[in-house]
């Protein structure tokens, strides 16, 4: 009952909530966003959503227009692209904030796999094996409060983490990667950007051997 209607339900509520809470903020960001460099303030793009079709997506934008497009930041060195207060928004998660409206509509959820890019095809194709596409992607998620730009290298271990989100969507699970993301935003956890991400690929790709092995001692405890 609560992953079919009322997981929905509080989706609406609480995203229009945030919606209306967030306005000022939001038309304050969007300013600060178009006087520190040229362009719009959001970033508009499409994205994998449920059952793998795309939709529209949207984010403050946070680097300059003259970087790569459709490119996940996990294979971009953002850092090279970043304006001043990108970097802001990024460290606080405030380029998120319009994402709201993407979860009002019902193309996003507040809790699921954070969506894909159209160009990530091994995640898409890695969560595709765990049955992670099956749901709205998420403004948060389980993989986020387990390593958020930590783990966004390492792609297997991240379509684990969604997969086993998608097992039992209950909403306890929910509550409590909400209230643990809020607690890692405040303290900036999990934010990586550039060529620590890219470091960090190369060296998962040296222990991906023990992806599976770790998964399973540590399966008991991350869906508590």
């Amino acid at each position: 009952m609560y992953r079919h209607f009322f997981k929905r339900f509080f989706d609406i509520v609480l995203s229009f909530f945030g919606i209306v809470v967030f306005a000022l903020p939001m038309i304050i960001i969007a300013i600060a966003v178009r006087c520190d460099s040229k362009g719009p303030a959001l970033f508009k793009t499409q994205r994998v959503g449920k059952n793998c079709k795309p939709f529209k997506f949207y984010k403050f934008r946070s680097m300059r227009t003259d970087a790569p497009k459709d490119v996940a930041p996990r294979l971009l060195k953002s850092e090279d692209y970043i304006t001043k207060v990108g970097a802001f928004l990024r460290k606080t998660s405030l380029d998120e904030l319009p994402q709201l409206f993407c979860i009002f509509v019902g193309s996003m959820s507040i809790i699921g796999p954070r969506p894909a890019g159209l160009s990530e095809e091994d995640l898409i194709s890695a969560r595709e094996k765990y049955n992670a596409n099956g749901v709205r992607p998420g403004l948060t998620g389980l993989a986020q409060v387990n390593g958020r730009d930590v783990l966004a290298s390492n792609v297997e271990k991240k379509a684990w983490f969604d997969g086993e989100y998608c097992k039992k969507i209950t909403f306890a699970k929910d509550t409590k990667i909400f209230f643990k993301t809020i607690g890692q935003v405040f303290k900036s956890e999990g934010i990586v950007e550039g060529d620590a991400v890219l470091k960090d690929g190369e060296n998962n790709a040296d222990n991906e051997n023990d992806t599976a092995s770790d998964q399973s001692d540590n399966s008991s405890e991350e869906n508590t």
